[in-house]
């Protein structure tokens, strides 16, 4: 499994990037900038992130802008919905505007601060992502 981690904050980074590092190749972003870079050359490669854990309040790009983006990235080179990447977002937020904002613009999961390994990983069998 291939995952990109997108969070400003550098202890919750390094926590998802343990977690995630053990199921597979991980790269990490500090900001929504760095991860459509990120996205966009995986794509150029002729890949694609099979999850990407995607922080909502960041500098530079709010995480709702970035994942707008990733998924006119991953139309653009011919990555139609639902056969991206899996994007989960994650944040200390928890008010309905930016879940619903979120699942309208193409999310497929949610999870709250702190991210623990049994929630994500049951978000990741939720989410029929292959892992071992």
């Amino acid at each position: 499994m291939k995952s990109l981690v997108v969070e400003d904050n550098f202890v919750c980074r390094k926590t998802l990037f343990l977690l995630l590092r053990q199921y597979g190749e991980c790269d990490i972003a500090s900001d929504g900038l760095e991860a459509l870079e990120a996205v966009q050359m995986a794509l150029d490669e002729g890949g694609h992130y099979d999850l990407i854990c995607l922080d909502i309040e960041m500098p530079n790009l709010h995480g709702q802008a970035c994942l707008k983006g990733i998924r006119e990235r991953e139309q653009a080179a011919g990555l139609h919905l639902g056969k991206g990447a899996k994007i989960v977002m994650t944040t200390a937020l928890e008010d309905k505007h930016n879940v619903f904002t979120a699942f309208r613009q193409n999310a497929d999961g949610y999870l709250n601060k702190p991210i623990l390994r049994e929630p994500l990983v049951e978000m990741m069998d939720k989410l029929g992502l292959e892992y071992a």
